[in-house]
Order: C-alpha cells, then structure tokens, then sequence
C-alpha cells in the first residue's frame, strides 16, 4: 500500500445534487400538476421498489431549513437541485405562475444564501408536465420547445437576482431512452424517431434559453448537466473499436458536439437516414443551435460502458435499435457495486476530462453527479447508531482523485458534487439503494442522520487535502 495526496484549489467546488421531484413530495401539489414521473409513478406504482415513490419523497418542501443547515454541517459548498417545470406554473399555455410555489423556491434560495451555500438550479430534471405530455407527445412537439422557453423567462425573471448557475436539463438522453427507444418505463412506448425528436428538441429548446438569457443581459451562466458513459471497446480490434464509436455517436456525441461545438456530427445525419430514423429539423434551427452554445458543462459519472462488436443478426422486423452496431461487454474480474450491478472504475473521470479538454475546446465543466448506492446499509450501522460507510468514502476519494489529477494537467475541471445529499427516490429503485451523505429513516417519520462521510467531506471541504491508501497495483 502507498499513501496518495492531492491539493483542492480554494474554488473547487465541493457540492451535492438532487432534484425537486426526488426530494420535495406533493405537499401543496395542485390538481393537474403532474409531472411525467408522477405519471409513471401514478399508473405503475407497483414497479417502484416497496411503493415508495414522489409523493412524499423525502419530504423537503417543508424541511428545506432543516436540510439546508445540514447541507452546512457536512461541508458543502454548492448545492443542484431543479425547479420543478409542472409545479411551477398553474397553467402551461399561460404560464401563469403559481405563486405559492414560487415563494418556496424563494424562500429556500433566501435560506441557502444565508447559510453559505451557492445554489445551481436545472429547469428541467424529468419534470416534463403530464398535461404536456398527454396533449402534445411531451418533446415530440415543437410547441412544447416554446412553451419550456416561455417557462424558463418566467423562472428568470424571478430569481435571477438570487441564482447565477443555471442548467436547461439534468441528463437530457434519459427518459427517451428508457421509454422510447428501451421501452423500459411508463409509457412503453418503442419508437427510434420519436426518441430522436426529443434529442433534437432539447438541443434545440436549450439553444433558445441560452439566447433568451443573454438578450435579458442576466449575471449569470447557462448550461447543461449531462451523462455521457465513458465508452471504452472490448479489444483494439477494428470491429470492437467501431462499436464503441457507434455507441458514442448516440448516446454522447448527440448532446455533446451540438451543445459544445453547435453542429450534430455529420455521421449521425448518416446512419439515420439511412435507418430511416424520421425526425423534422430545418436549417434556421440548425443555425440557432450553432450561434448559442452553452457556458458550461455538468457531467454525471458512476461507471464506464464497455462493448462489443455485435456477434449475432438483426431481425429485419425489429425497429432500428443503435444496438443493432454493438452489444455489452463484462469485463472479466472487474470491480463492481454490486447493490447497484455497475462496475467501478474511477478512471473514468480522468478519461472524460481529457477528452473534454482535448476534443471540446476545454469548455468549463464539473462533476455533476458521483456517488455510490448501497442496500440494506442499516447493516453498517455502528454502536453510536452512525452508519459507517467507509465505502462510500473510498469511492468520493478514488473519484474525486482523477478530477483534481486531471486538473492539475490542464483540465477546466472546477468541482466534484455527490449524488446525492440525502439519501433520496430514484426512478423504481426509490430507495432500495442510498446514496447519502445524509441517512433518511423510512421507519422515523424520515428522520435526518449524517454518515459517517458527512463529518469526513466537511473535513475535506476545510482542509483542502485529499488522502487516499492505494495498491501498489493501483490504476
């Protein structure tokens, strides 16, 4: 074993992220306000793990203060969380806000001013609204691109007194992908074009924020949080390494290069039309996107994505899958989360930032989201009653490592923020796995207690010093 040291700059953020619907609960929710998730939650809640879902969550529209201090206490220097796009108005096509709602946010900025910590906010984190979905088709429609833009001139000219950090969309890819192009949840639907309507329409709808926010000449950045897996092939044969770049072009690049560079990679053009991939964009947009690209990047890492060159035929009935070009590959003896079935593997951060910085002009970024889920952790509860996750320590620190390494070589790499605060609902998982600096007791009307990593991130946050024991073989 060998003892590794690393320095964090005095900006570098030290944060945590959630969202409004993982977090805040239906308390003062109004009929016909629903968002997508609570949709899905509504009609299948049998798939969510022992019930638990967004309609209490845990419960943090009406113990933000609490929170809030907690958020101190553990050290925290940020804090991401989103505005909820379905409960922040009464009427979508109006936008006419509702009021009550909006105070909350206010007064939770109010809160987090005062207690030191810098708040980032998404406008969108799967909160799409159910009426827009139902009436519409959600981002299938360009009319819901307008009706976002609108929302997010309303959410603006609120609070951009209070918030500098702003984001269009946490993991923009995801719910189109699981429900469009997976069929994996509510509403089941698969259809490869209208999952790349979505992509487009999220560019697009984040290409008109950031313009809308520089003609109001806001104090202030715009960008996005993303989740690109960083995607390494099974061999350096030919065939394996095109897997990868196939898999890269469709769930990376097709955020990536137009939110960074302005322009879709000319391949993914290609390979949809020739699939037959049918999704309406024109030159104006097109031009739009390339004249407002974001200030800046989120990126959530957990775990690299390994494939394969695909070793079996396409059925000519199936629709065009981006699978059709690879398949999964399990590296053999990999380290793994088991709770969660995800491999660990912390060089991914310092992979992500070189390519960031060697292939997207080195825009400012940070890590979004990092952390580990873990089942049962009562398990680990010590004689103090304090749950000892010694493990989640070791991952933050292997993880947070290669961020302030890639750092040091140049990387804009300005913060590290866990996923998540508290442990918090997840999509069906709910929650079975928790992530938390923070435990939620399910069985204690969600009594708060801070982990053991709470008290070991508050020491990091002061002392500016990371130690970790690592193997001598350690990569």
């Amino acid at each position: 074993m060998s003892i590794k040291q690393i320095t964090l700059p005095q900006d570098f953020i030290l944060g945590a992220a959630a969202s409004a619907w993982q977090t805040e609960g239906w308390s003062g929710k109004k009929p016909g306000q629903d968002s997508w998730i609570d949709l899905w939650y509504k009609n299948d809640r049998h798939v969510w793990h022992n019930g638990f879902g967004p309609a209490v969550a845990t419960d943090f529209i009406n113990r933000f203060r609490e929170d809030v201090s907690l958020m101190k206490q553990a050290g925290l220097t940020h804090y991401r969380t989103s505005i909820n796009w379905s409960r922040f108005l009464t009427d979508y096509e109006n936008v006419t806000v509702d009021e009550e709602y909006a105070a909350y946010y206010d007064a939770l900025f109010d809160e987090m001013r005062r207690q030191g910590i810098e708040p980032m906010i998404c406008l969108e984190h799967y909160e799409l609204p159910g009426a827009l979905l139902e009436t519409y088709g959600g981002w299938a429609s360009k009319h819901v691109v307008e009706l976002f833009v609108r929302y997010a001139e309303k959410v603006f000219e609120r609070f951009h007194g209070k918030v500098t950090r702003w984001f269009s969309f946490n993991e923009p890819i995801v719910v189109q992908t699981r429900v469009y192009l997976d069929a994996l949840r509510w509403p089941y639907e698969q259809n490869t074009s209208t999952w790349m309507r979505w992509n487009h329409h999220k560019v697009l709808a984040t290409a008109k924020v950031v313009k809308l926010f520089r003609e109001k000449g806001y104090d202030g950045s715009v960008g996005c949080i993303l989740n690109p897996e960083v995607t390494y092939p099974r061999s350096r044969a030919p065939h394996d390494v095109r897997a990868a770049e196939i898999y890269d072009l469709f769930y990376n690049r097709v955020f990536l290069d137009p939110l960074v560079h302005g322009r879709y990679p000319q391949e993914l053009f290609t390979l949809l039309e020739k699939h037959q991939v049918e999704w309406d964009y024109t030159a104006e947009e097109l031009a739009l996107i390339a004249e407002n690209t974001v200030d800046e990047l989120g990126i959530n890492l957990y775990y690299p994505h390994r494939v394969k060159a695909p070793s079996r035929a396409w059925h000519p009935e199936t629709p065009f899958h981006p699978a059709y070009y690879y398949e999964p590959f399990e590296l053999p003896g990999r380290r793994m989360n088991r709770s969660r079935g995800w491999e660990i593997y912390p060089r991914i951060i310092y992979d992500m930032a070189m390519r960031i910085k060697n292939d997207y002009r080195n825009i400012d970024w940070f890590v979004a989201e990092s952390g580990m889920g873990v089942e049962n952790e009562a398990q680990f509860r010590n004689r103090d009653g304090i749950i000892d996750d010694a493990y989640r320590i070791d991952f933050i620190s292997e993880h947070l490592y290669y961020a302030l390494l890639a750092r040091e070589e140049g990387a804009n790499c300005h913060g590290y923020m866990l996923w998540a605060f508290t442990d918090n609902v997840s999509p069906m998982n709910a929650f079975k796995n928790r992530y938390g600096l923070i435990e939620i007791d399910l069985d204690n009307n969600r009594a708060r207690r801070p982990k053991k990593s709470a008290s070991w991130f508050r020491r990091l946050r002061d002392e500016r010093v990371l130690t970790l024991s690592v193997d001598d073989e350690w990569k």
